[in-house]
């Protein structure tokens, strides 16, 4: 029944504390120019609280788009442009190391190995999100990988997710959206996708659960997921 899987970026291929807390912490304290207390001032427009290296599960950091998290800042950095502070985020973003929540090469050649083709769906810039798979070792692996600037629009709407079906010739109800937020979910259901949520993000399991097929603890539970949804669908039959 499954012959893909798109996967978002963020929370989701990578653990989105672990990766974003050092990235949030590096560029706010290059914005503030080295001045903690701003730089403090500036974290809490981003919903980010410097001592615990988190993000509160409202910042616009989770899910949305570079224009979104520079629209929150913009207001306390008066003579900043949004096309500057987008351009710094981004570039600060491509070289920001990312951390899988297990190795990600192994699983990617078993689900390719099941003849699954792979996307990646982010709210990210395009060229960063290519940035960090190639960084990982694993952007060969994958046959899509589009952002918000690929010309598919944004996350929570499908546009990304249905170029990803009929790039590759598809049908979106054979396609798993995988992903850390509401917004991939929300997308996923709305190109007519299955939709599982991983906890390697920062919302909860209740939170995701209403829009999920699944919740699983992170993506190396994929497998033992699509398993059990074989042994739990009936085979398809051929006529004659």
């Amino acid at each position: 029944m499954i012959a893909a899987i798109l996967f978002d970026k963020d929370g989701t291929l990578f653990d989105f504390h672990a990766t974003w807390g050092n990235w949030a912490t590096t560029l706010l304290l290059e914005l503030s120019e080295g001045d903690a207390d701003r730089a403090q001032v500036l974290g809490e427009a981003l919903g980010f609280d410097f001592a615990e290296n988190r993000f509160a599960p409202d910042s616009p950091v989770i899910a949305h788009t570079p224009e979104q998290v520079a629209a929150a800042l913009l207001p306390l950095m008066p003579g900043k442009t949004p096309a500057a502070l987008v351009a710094q985020m981004n570039a600060m973003s491509a070289g920001t190391p990312q951390v899988p929540p297990l190795p990600l090469a192994p699983l990617l050649d078993e689900l390719r190995g099941r003849g699954l083709k792979l996307g990646v769906a982010t709210n990210d810039a395009e060229e960063a999100a290519r940035a960090n798979l190639d960084s990982a070792g694993v952007a060969a692996q994958f046959d899509f990988v589009a952002g918000f600037d690929s010309g598919h629009g944004g996350k929570p709407h499908p546009g990304m997710l249905l170029a990803f079906a009929d790039g590759l010739g598809l049908d979106p109800a054979r396609v798993v959206m995988v992903g850390d937020s509401r917004h991939d979910l929300v997308a996923g259901r709305a190109a007519g996708m299955r939709a599982v949520a991983v906890l390697t993000g920062v919302a909860s399991e209740e939170e995701l659960a209403p829009l999920a097929e699944a919740v699983l603890p992170h993506i190396g539970h994929l497998p033992g997921w699509l398993d059990a949804l074989g042994r739990a669908e009936p085979a398809e039959t051929v006529a004659g």
